[in-house]
């Protein structure tokens, strides 16, 4: 089968999140700089999980760019990832309406982890399709990004009942250490 309609829904989808997010910041009634002080917890939320869902497009992007068909596994797997991604928006405005409370931080703990397990399910899937020699295979390697990423956002669910500002703290330290260019792919594919 054909990628590109893989390609083009997931595109949809993570944009889709995207914006249900941004839509959740509700412009305050009053007419002054103040007035925006109460939403600055509910923005930090929206930046850090409009981070995550690019860095899940950006990486998703790249990696359908280094394959050639899908299975029906694929199909699948893909939709696993999607459908974490696509709880973000939820998570989010729960963390921004309770202002960093355990359960919502621990949640948000959870659908990331959970996204980032469907990721690397996906990235197995495309491996074993295209074989342990194809382009795919040999970017990722080891993955030892995706495994550090996993131990992570394990580690910050539990520290969300310690101390919730902590637990956000190692979910940004993720998003940071995927911030970094990841080149991997890219290399691989250069003439």
């Amino acid at each position: 089968m054909s990628k590109g309609r893989v390609e083009a829904f997931s595109d949809a989808v993570i944009a889709i999140a995207m914006t249900i997010m941004v839509l959740e910041l509700r412009a305050p009634p009053a007419a002054d700089l103040q007035a925006l002080s109460p939403l600055i917890p509910r923005f930090l939320g929206y930046v850090l999980s409009f981070t995550f869902l690019g860095i899940y497009w950006n990486n998703h992007h790249h990696m359908f760019q280094a394959v050639h068909t899908v299975d029906g596994r694929i199909l699948w797997a893909n939709l696993h990832l999607l459908f974490w991604l696509s709880l973000i928006p939820f998570v989010t405005g729960w963390v921004g309406e309770s202002g960093l409370s355990t359960w919502p931080v621990a949640l948000y703990g959870v659908v990331l982890l959970l996204a980032a397990f469907a990721y690397f399910l996906l990235t197995r899937s495309l491996v074993s399709l295209h074989g342990p020699q194809s382009t795919v295979a040999t970017a990722i390697g080891r993955d030892n990004k995706g495994k550090i990423s996993l131990a992570l956002n394990a580690v910050g669910i539990p520290l969300a009942f310690v101390n919730p500002a902590m637990a956000v703290i190692v979910y940004v330290v993720v998003a940071i250490m995927w911030l970094v260019p990841d080149r991997r792919i890219e290399r691989r594919m250069a003439p």
